[in-house]
């Protein structure tokens, strides 16, 4: 389909090898793969990974060629070649080793969730406040998929008009053989807080807006009995300071039988149109993930944004540590998200089976 719009160039790596070099501490979820090969691609050398787990550690320097395996923490924080500390810990875990990595005047990469307190929160700001460093985080489902990228692009650039409500689904398939911590809620945050935190970002940046306040928030456990620390059900509404709205529902039931772990898709109303994500399945369409569909007053299209835009947050991230910018995402931003996750978590009324 025909349509009027340029995109931006496919990021290409924005320094040369060796010249900013990152460590991976924690390795209890996966996304820290994922983490590690985005940097890697915009140009970054990982130079160390250390994790309690000697397996997993090993697997890490098996997965990225010329990683070394640290005998502590404490060897990464000494290096002074390091420049940044990546980790994908469990979530209660993952402000106190980015804060260590602060403390040492490193750069500090989280997985989202990326705290799981107001206190941890606080002390992030403050920390990031004080030295300048980067307390950055990985809200993967926006920065590492190209359809997410791309509709980013087409608000940009006047598609849909003004924003004025995201709504965002979060569905996730549990699975089996999940680790301890992942029933417990004071180390996972709670699904609002956990996975959550991915939506509340896609609603503050696709609306534009600095900040907002939950209006209505529920969390359950419907189906899990057996592990009654579980919430595999959160819903959330916010009304956000420049007059748009948002709703976030994130769960664990999807059924065994979709092709991927989630259909996880994001539906932005604007004042001239509307964009809908279909981010990693499409069961309509024989075309797979990345879909992106526009309606406006021009016409109706969709993008398979697979191979579009590449993912320019690394590349961002590196040169805004290299250089004390932020293009990547401004703290307040990474913050503000985690803030809201939260807050809609603390705020959650629990629904009973």
């Amino acid at each position: 389909m025909n349509h009027p719009y340029t995109f931006d160039p496919l990021p290409e790596p924005v320094v040369a090898p060796g010249e900013f070099a990152f460590a991976a501490v924690g390795l209890d979820h996966g996304h820290i793969f994922g983490m590690a090969d985005g940097l890697i691609g915009a140009g970054a050398t990982a130079k160390w990974v250390f994790d309690s787990d000697p397996e997993r550690a090993a697997a890490f320097a098996e997965t990225f060629p010329g990683v070394r395996v640290a005998s502590s923490e404490q060897q990464i924080l000494d290096d002074p070649e390091v420049q940044l500390v990546a980790t994908a810990a469990i979530a209660s875990e993952r402000a106190p080793i980015g804060l260590r990595a602060i403390a040492a005047g490193k750069h500090a990469f989280v997985d989202k969730a990326p705290l799981t307190t107001f206190e941890q929160l606080e002390a992030a700001r403050e920390a990031t406040a004080r030295t300048g460093l980067k307390y950055a985080v990985y809200y993967g489902e926006r920065l590492h998929t190209e359809s997410s990228i791309l509709a980013g692009q087409l608000i940009e650039r006047g598609a849909i008009g003004r924003p004025l409500q995201v709504a965002s689904f979060g569905p996730h398939r549990i699975g089996g053989g999940r680790p301890d911590w992942f029933y417990d809620p004071a180390q996972y945050g709670g699904i609002l807080c956990d996975i959550g935190s991915h939506n509340f970002d896609q609603i503050l940046y696709y609306t534009g807006a600095t900040d907002g306040r939950i209006v209505s928030s529920t969390v359950a456990n419907y189906a899990h009995p057996d592990t009654p620390g579980l919430q595999d059900f959160g819903d959330a509404h916010v009304v956000l300071d420049n007059g748009a709205s948002g709703y976030v529902r994130v769960d664990w039931f999807t059924p065994e039988g979709l092709g991927v772990f989630g259909d996880g898709r994001t539906i932005i109303l604007g004042t001239d149109g509307y964009i809908e994500l279909r981010k990693y399945i499409d069961i309509t369409t024989d075309n797979g993930g990345g879909q992106v569909l526009l309606v406006n007053q021009e016409g109706q299209y969709r993008f398979n944004a697979n191979g579009m835009t590449g993912f320019p947050y690394f590349g961002q991230l590196i040169r805004d540590c290299l250089d004390g910018t932020e293009t990547a995402m401004t703290q307040a931003h990474a913050f503000k998200a985690a803030e809201l996750s939260l807050q809609a978590q603390a705020a959650a009324e629990v629904l009973e089976p």
